[in-house]
């Protein structure tokens, strides 16, 4: 994937069978955090408070993730969150039924509440 201009040629250099997943990501997590619009960071969508990003979505060949920058400090009584680089956390997503709407809000809501905390 090269650079992109925005959100949405990002989504749509992502092979098709992947988009669906990166379409239904993209959904959740701004139902989620309806405040902030994504904004291409280090090449990826991302949501910020101010300067301070929040979660991601990446796309690789196989699969997408959906990091979220404090996301070991984020309750997961779920076990889907795996550790990252320093207190990232985050879960591959391979298929659209991979996207669990009601858990990664959650999560975010979590995310987004740590970030409103240190402000």
């Amino acid at each position: 994937m090269g650079r992109h201009a925005n959100v949405q040629e990002y989504t749509a250099d992502v092979p098709e069978g992947l988009r669906d997943v990166l379409e239904k990501a993209l959904a959740v997590v701004g139902e989620a955090m309806p405040e902030v619009e994504p904004a291409l960071w280090h090449g990826q969508p991302t949501w910020s408070l101010g300067k301070q990003p929040v979660c991601f979505l990446k796309a690789y060949p196989k699969y997408v993730t959906f990091g979220i920058w404090k996301g070991r400090l984020v309750e997961d009584g779920s076990g889907r969150l795996e550790a990252m680089s320093r207190q990232m956390a985050g879960v591959r997503l391979r298929t659209p039924d991979d996207v669990d709407a009601a858990l990664f809000a959650g999560w975010v809501k979590q995310a987004r509440s740590l970030e409103v905390k240190k402000a």
